[in-house]
């Protein structure tokens, strides 16, 4: 029986892919922070620390068949972490995104990205969540094996996230409740932008493990179908009842008191080298690779009507 580890399992993708991996015949591990318990006996939830070096050293002992890590290292610890990892598995699947694209449409997984071509020299001293996934890239390129696979999802939504611009559901949420309208940035009403649901992208990533074809290559795990963000904002209207209300970018940062100084920075990066970037995916390759069509996968609109129940509930 193959052994796989899943490394943060019970995320926006990870929660959909773990069953489907069960379903598979596989041994699953599952280290995550929640505590979560399972009755059958070829899935195990680990609680623990994915950034205890211990903890993962240990369980990578177990000589696992492949492992899927949705955790986030900054650039220093990944690069440490990659022999390990890659010499005690037989594939090695790499959350990357799709922010590491620059500006350009379609993006295909060929498309440039913004470690090469930004000429901002303040984003690109920092470690950028965009820049440390590319820099996560090119060290596993570099690292002298071949057992990978880089994904790159664009956003997600789940029974457990929902964004909209640049909100996350700690702010999106709320507002639903206690229907109050939501203020986003009129810059990106008019700018297109990808959103595809857990559960497709848990498929796509399900069909490239233990995939021969899928070692040492990157993948857009993502829907084509995209949408003005102004759209995106007329579904939240239609199924959750949210209004939103389109101001100016100094209103709109000026209104986000959760943010700290520093991650003020990281959000005005957020939008101004991504969220104002016309998204529109090309997911020619992970298609062919995986035998999925664009029909397969839900719609915008009905992924959100699945999760709406879940998503109030949480």
């Amino acid at each position: 029986m193959k052994k796989v580890l899943v490394l943060g399992g019970t995320g926006a993708m990870g929660r959909y892919l773990v069953p489907k991996l069960v379903q598979r015949g596989f041994r699953v591990d599952v280290l995550t922070l929640d505590d979560v318990k399972s009755e059958n006996s070829n899935l195990n939830y680990i609680k623990g620390n994915g950034w205890d070096d211990s903890l993962v050293s240990e369980l990578l002992k177990n000589k696992y068949d492949a492992i899927v890590d949705f955790l986030i290292y900054n650039t220093p610890l990944f690069k440490k972490k990659i022999p390990e990892f890659l010499g005690n598995t037989e594939q090695y699947v790499y959350l990357s995104s799709y922010r590491v694209f620059a500006d350009s449409c379609p993006i295909t997984e060929d498309s440039p990205r913004l470690l090469e071509t930004s000429r901002d020299k303040e984003f690109l001293l920092s470690d950028d969540y965009s820049l440390h996934k590319a820099t996560g890239e090119d060290n596993l390129k570099a690292s002298g094996f071949n057992n990978f696979t880089i994904v790159r999802p664009a956003i997600t939504y789940s029974s457990k996230r929902c964004q909209l611009v640049t909100l996350e559901r700690t702010m999106i949420l709320p507002a639903i409740r206690e229907k109050r309208p939501v203020l986003l940035p009129e810059t990106a009403k008019n700018i297109e932008g990808t959103m595809t649901w857990g559960g497709d992208v848990a498929e796509m990533i399900n069909r490239l493990i233990f995939s021969e074809k899928a070692l040492g290559e990157a993948f857009n795990v993502t829907t084509s179908e995209h949408h003005k963000w102004g759209e995106i904002a007329d579904y939240y209207k239609d199924i959750f009842g949210l209004d939103s209300k389109w101001v100016s970018e100094q209103e709109y940062f000026d209104s986000r008191t959760d943010a700290s100084p520093e991650w003020r920075q990281t959000l005005i990066w957020q939008l101004h080298f991504d969220r104002l970037y016309n998204r529109v995916m090309d997911n020619t390759k992970i298609l062919n690779a995986t035998g999925l069509k664009q029909s397969d996968l839900k719609t915008l609109y009905d992924g959100l009507s699945l999760e709406k129940e879940n998503l109030l509930a949480d």
